[in-house]
């Protein structure tokens, strides 16, 4: 199990890197972020095609769904 750090001392230690490892430190983090961001899409994109296929979902024209939304 992964062990936590309070944010401050993230942020701490952090401080006490060089420029040039806070710089690949952030984009280590942005790689991580967006990893984690593709991979949330994915995850709700196999949901909705689990949902559509068990028939939790129809297909709508856009201004079906504009007029539902609006409402």
């Amino acid at each position: 199990m992964a062990q936590t750090l309070p944010f401050g001392e993230v942020l701490d230690a952090a401080d006490r890197l060089t420029v040039d490892e806070q710089e690949t430190l952030v984009a280590i983090l942005r790689r991580r972020l967006a990893e984690q961001g593709r991979k949330q899409i994915a995850a709700e994109i196999a949901e909705t095609r689990r949902e559509y296929q068990a028939g939790g979902c129809r297909p709508v024209a856009v201004d079906d769904l504009m007029h539902e939304i609006q409402s």
